[in-house]
């Protein structure tokens, strides 16, 4: 008797996807290491409202990863992996991930006193672990569009009209979204007290990666989901980039539009600032498919985002651990200084215009990051979770 079961297809692996990630990580090694004070404002956050490039790192990479675990799932599903073992890896997976996000918060000196807990790999931890349950639940379109609706929507109806205790309704009792008084840092500091980022004015009163905004996190990491959804389907190549050229446009004008309501904002993680960092990174999608999957331009120039995009969790926690050499200090010149600020100080504080020296820094930084990442990519070693 021969079964009626048909062998799923395996899911194609998109190069162009590849690249996207080693841009975005590599991008992001610079911002998070850009040189300090003299450094341009694109390659810093925004205060509070408003957006930079450099806002729109964080976000890409959690569209990447939503698109990433489609492909991921599709695939061990056609060599055999049952929902449970996807399951359980998914889990498992997250608690690793929230594990090296409390490393790279405290290394070296793990103090529990005022230990961070939140932090950009504990972000993807949820968003992954959120896509990955809610795809193999249902990977239909209509449910996650549904879920991605409601993070979004459900996320603004919180923050404007959910009373923040203490202070009132916002928009009548506190501005909306004053930095101090909104539902995301209130939750903060009730779970986590002294605990919080510390490297901004205001610390242990707000967290950039809060509990609460994880909840539009979400919302990003499936807006990746329904666009590699798509990827999937028979369409043509060419059609499959107008689409993506198409999506860009208009999640781009939908979140500016909810923008003059809901403020573009990364440290809150908007709804709108969803939407119009999305249409960013559908637009980066969008040129890295085209080139690639529609154009073939497959050698030379992938290359280096090849390195950097295949073992991206590694070069990230390289990228986080290595300035820990601050704290090897030593006297030169009479004044007591460590290895980063020796470098700077004797090469390129050496550069007239402040923006340039900070850039030349912020990229010499990456280089260095780029260095083992090659050498693991050189003997085929790829670092998973």
């Amino acid at each position: 008797m021969t079964s009626s079961v048909q062998p799923r297809e395996p899911a194609p692996r998109l190069l162009s996807l590849d690249v996207v990630r080693g841009i975005t990580i590599a991008f992001m090694i610079m911002v998070n290491n850009n040189g300090g004070r003299g450094s341009w404002p694109f390659m810093n956050h925004a205060a509070w409202n408003g957006l930079t490039a450099t806002d729109l790192v964080f976000p890409t990479f959690v569209f990447v990863m939503g698109m990433s675990v489609v492909f991921a799932i599709e695939s061990r599903l056609a060599r055999g992996a049952t929902r449970e073992q996807l399951v359980r890896h998914a889990v498992q997976r997250t608690v690793i991930l929230c594990l090296l996000g409390i490393v790279v918060n405290s290394f070296p000196f793990f103090e529990l006193e005022h230990m961070r807990f939140y932090g950009v790999l504990q972000r993807i931890a949820v968003c992954y672990l959120a896509v990955s349950l809610l795809y193999l639940w249902d990977r239909r379109v209509w449910p996650l569009a549904a879920a991605l609706v409601v993070s979004l929507v459900g996320y603004w109806v919180l923050l404007r009209w959910v009373p923040v205790p203490g202070a009132g309704i916002p928009g009548r009792d506190v501005p909306f979204m004053d930095v101090h008084q909104n539902l995301v840092s209130w939750i903060d500091r009730q779970l986590f007290p002294h605990h919080l980022y510390r490297d901004v004015p205001d610390h242990n009163v707000r967290d950039p990666e809060g509990l609460l905004s994880d909840l539009p996190a979400i919302g990003t990491a499936l807006m990746g989901v329904l666009i590699a959804v798509w990827l999937r389907t028979r369409r043509s190549i060419p059609a499959k980039t107008k689409g993506l050229a198409v999506a860009a446009i208009g999640s781009l004008a939908l979140g500016s539009l909810w923008s003059f309501w809901f403020p573009l904002n990364k440290n809150m993680w908007t709804s709108s600032y969803v939407l119009v960092a999305g249409g960013y990174s559908l637009a980066l999608v969008t040129v890295a498919f085209w080139a690639v999957e529609q154009k073939g331009w497959r050698t030379g120039w992938t290359w280096p985002w090849l390195v950097f995009g295949s073992n991206a969790i590694a070069a990230y926690m390289f990228s986080e651990l290595l300035p820990a050499v601050h704290n090897i200090h030593f006297v030169s010149g009479g004044k007591q200084t460590d290895v980063i600020t020796f470098v700077f100080d004797n090469v390129f504080a050496h550069i007239p215009d402040p923006g340039w020296a900070a850039f030349a820094y912020s990229v010499s930084f990456t280089a260095v990051c780029f260095v083992p990442m090659w050498a693991l990519y050189r003997r085929r070693i790829f670092l998973k979770l």
